[in-house]
C-alpha cells in the first residue's frame, strides 16, 4: 500500500507522528507548512506550532497531517527509532531537480 506505515499489516497500531517526523516528511516531499495545512484544511500556524513542539494538539488533527503525508508517499517508521522515508515505488518523491525554484524554499 502506498504510503502505509511499516507494521500496519501485522496489526500493529500506528503511534502518533512526532513533530520531527512531520518536518522530515514535508522535506522529503518538498512541501511547505502551508502546503500541508492546505491539504488537510488546517491553519498553517497549526502545522508550524505542532512541528515546533508547542501545545497539545488533538490526536485527530495530527492523524490528519500524518494521513496526508502518508498518502503522498511518506512511510513512518518507529523501530528502532522514529523516522520517515519515501515509499520504494517512486511515489511522493518530492520536487524534481528541474522543477526547483525559489518558491520551493517556502
Amino acid at each position: 500500500m502506498t504510503g502505509s506505515d511499516e507494521g500496519a499489516q501485522s496489526g500493529a497500531v500506528a503511534r502518533a507522528m512526532a513533530p520531527e517526523q512531520s518536518r522530515a516528511a514535508r522535506g522529503l516531499l518538498g512541501w511547505s507548512e502551508a502546503d500541508l495545512a492546505r491539504k488537510v484544511g488546517l491553519d498553517e500556524r497549526f502545522v508550524r506550532d505542532f512541528e515546533a513542539g508547542y501545545g497539545d494538539p488533538p490526536a485527530g488533527q495530527i492523524e490528519a497531517l500524518r494521513s496526508a503525508l502518508a498518502s503522498a508517499g511518506a512511510v513512518f517508521t518507529d523501530l528502532p527509532t522514529p523516522g520517515v522515508r519515501l515509499d520504494a515505488k517512486g511515489q511522493g518523491e518530492g520536487t524534481r531537480l528541474q522543477d526547483l525554484t525559489t518558491e520551493n524554499d517556502r
